[in-house]
């Protein structure tokens, strides 16, 4: 984790009698600041196990959480995952997705900007924006935009994804002003495709605050998945975790 954080751990690892490793459940730990209150979290990472030890896995899942204190999220679950987790009280993310196509739109509107450039970004953010920025600059998915328009700018956090094996995807992981994000969003996507060679974005009205024009909705968004006492969905994003992590 390229972010300063006091981490108990890693993940959890499984050894069988002679010591070898044979699985393993990676974590990600982040605080962050909802309603005024720091909370802890643990994103849940990969989770491999060699097949002859598999009756073994929910050691390790166990083991993560049943240690104290943490919001748990679990933002890539494999299908088969998905009915364990329920099982042990995680409940589902609004992932409504909309695909909308990335077009080479005319530059509007004027006195608009899209930047993609380190020192851009650094000179452009305040505050809490620019700390997640430095926290994930260094990060191997996540990907940073900033839009300007007036004196007012949006941040943009996105990751290149895969659908049927084909690389053609922006998935947009966080924006800081939805209403600028809306209004620039020809903009954005006009950047994509030119400067990214990205052809479509994937956005959750959730994250983005609409739907796009000329998108479409998945019929079978992937699921992401989350467990707290009392945090609801509006408290849960994607940053701190391995969808800015990792690449696939």
């Amino acid at each position: 984790m390229p972010w300063k954080v006091s981490a108990p751990n890693h993940g959890f690892l499984l050894r069988d009698d002679d010591g070898r490793v044979v699985g393993a459940y990676l974590a990600f730990y982040s605080e962050r600041t909802i309603g005024g209150q720091v909370r802890k979290f643990c994103n849940l990472g990969a989770w491999c196990v060699l097949p002859e030890q598999r009756f073994h896995s929910l050691k390790l899942l166990k083991a993560l959480l049943g240690q104290p204190g943490y919001e748990f999220t679990d933002l890539s679950p494999s299908g088969t995952v998905v009915p364990m987790n329920t099982r042990l009280g995680f409940t589902f993310l609004d992932t409504a997705t909309s695909v909308t196509p990335n077009l080479p739109w005319p530059a509007l509107p004027l006195g608009a900007r899209v930047s993609a450039d380190p020192a851009v970004l650094e000179n452009t953010l305040t505050g809490a924006d620019l700390q997640i920025y430095r926290d994930h600059a260094g990060t191997a998915a996540a990907r940073h935009v900033v839009l300007t328009r007036g004196g007012k700018y949006c941040y943009v956090v996105f990751r290149t994804d895969r659908r049927k094996g084909l690389p053609f995807f922006a998935s947009i992981l966080h924006v800081s002003d939805p209403e600028l994000f809306r209004a620039m969003l020809r903009r954005f996507q006009s950047h994509l495709l030119l400067r990214h060679g990205i052809p479509a974005m994937l956005a959750e009205p959730r994250v983005i605050g609409h739907r796009p024009p000329l998108s479409r909705m998945l019929a079978a968004p992937r699921r992401k998945m989350f467990r707290s006492a009392d945090l609801q969905d509006h408290d849960i994003d994607y940053l701190y975790s391995e969808l800015t992590c990792l690449s696939w």
